[in-house]
Formats: C-alpha cells, sequence, structure tokens
C-alpha cells in the first residue's frame, strides 16, 4: 500500500497540472502495478481543477485499463473533489467505449 498526500504536494488549492503530471509520473504510475492498493489523500486540500484530476489519472486509467480504479482509491474528499473525480472518471469511461 502506498499513500500519497496531494496536500504536502500542492497546499489547500490542487490547480497545478505539471505537480500531478509529476505525482502520477513519480509515484502513481511506477507502482501500479506493484501495489495492491494506492490512496490519493486529499485531506486538507480544499478544491481543485478539473485539469489537475485529469493531469493526475487519466493517463492512468488509459494506460492500465478502468479496473486500475480498484486499486486506485480516493481519501479524504470533499464533495467538490470527488464530484470532479466523478467527472474525470466518466469521461475516461466514455472514451475508453467503441461504437
Amino acid at each position: 500500500m502506498i499513500e500519497i498526500k496531494i496536500y504536502k504536494k500542492i497546499g489547500n488549492f490542487a490547480g497545478n497540472k505539471d505537480i500531478a503530471k509529476e505525482i502520477r509520473t513519480k509515484e502513481i504510475l511506477p507502482f501500479i502495478r506493484k501495489e495492491d492498493k494506492i490512496f490519493l489523500d486529499f485531506e486538507n486540500v480544499n478544491s481543485a481543477t478539473q485539469s489537475f484530476i485529469h493531469a493526475l489519472i487519466s493517463d492512468v486509467i488509459r494506460k492500465e485499463g478502468i479496473k486500475v480504479l480498484d486499486k486506485l482509491f480516493f481519501k479524504n474528499c470533499n464533495e467538490t473533489i470527488q464530484k470532479i473525480i466523478g467527472i474525470v472518471v466518466e469521461y475516461m469511461q466514455d472514451t475508453g467505449k467503441k461504437d
């Protein structure tokens, strides 16, 4: 299990896509196949942009498939952040569908 504390990396507003990319490439992707659970802890993060969440998880879902969400957990998310995560996950599910 790995726990990534978002607040320590970005403060109370998660809006910097470059930091999201760094978390994704250095802390999520290298371990997603090795670990049974990766927790993204949003404690003390008041808000996030859709761009930040997209940069954080969309490439992980694209590379590993939607089942990666069985290993990726979002902890201490307020209602706003939960909604944004839901939007990004739904978008990724829709883009993965074949017509």
